[in-house]
């Protein structure tokens, strides 16, 4: 018996599959949608990961970097030891670098003041230590001298007695804006007792 679809059959079909196209349609709607949202978590979460680090707080490289080191050294600092008043620090002021080094004054935990003393003559016609007013010239790859007699730091004021094997420090401080520090040992002197021209 040949097979065949009646009309009324066929328009039965056609109604079904037709009630069907919505379902399918939504939940072909649905599944795109929510690939495009999966998809967009991804995408952001990948552009995320790929980001460059923040910058570190605080300062560069370059601020953090130490300061050059001085050319300026201290060979064999010493003081003079004392009880109270005022003594004098002596040593060698040695410059490695390739320009004069000017020091233009001093400072000690030790005294209330520390002056860059030099040999010069009175009113008297005698010569007695006085503060100098354009302070040690350092030559470059040169050495500059301070000595009983002659050019020295002089401590004034004591904070406290200056004992035989203490240790005093001192900062130096130079024309360019700069600091040098160095420790000095204090011993038993029976010189350096030169007179003294104040200001």
């Amino acid at each position: 018996m040949p097979f065949f679809n009646s009309p009324a059959s066929s328009a039965a079909t056609e109604s079904i599959t037709a009630s069907k196209r919505p379902k399918a349609l939504g939940l072909l709607c649905v599944a795109a949608v929510g690939a495009l949202l999966l998809g967009g978590c991804s995408g952001g979460s990948s552009a995320e990961s790929t980001q460059p680090p923040s910058a570190p707080a605080g300062g560069t490289a370059a601020q953090d970097a130490p300061a050059a080191e001085s050319p300026l050294t201290i060979k064999e600092p010493w003081i003079k030891a004392a009880e109270t008043g005022m003594t004098g620090a002596f040593g060698v002021l040695a410059n490695n670098g390739a320009e004069d080094i000017q020091v233009i004054g001093a400072s000690s935990p030790a005294a209330a003041s520390v002056e860059l003393h030099e040999t010069a003559a009175g009113a008297d016609g005698q010569f007695a230590m006085a503060e100098t007013t354009d302070g040690f010239t350092v030559p470059a790859g040169g050495e500059f001298l301070l000595e009983p007699g002659a050019n020295h730091l002089m401590l004034m004021g004591l904070t406290g007695p200056v004992l035989p094997g203490d240790e005093v420090s001192f900062t130096l401080e130079l024309a360019d804006g700069t600091t040098v520090d160095f420790t000095a040992t204090a011993k038993d002197f029976s010189g350096a007792n030169e007179s003294y021209h104040g200001k």
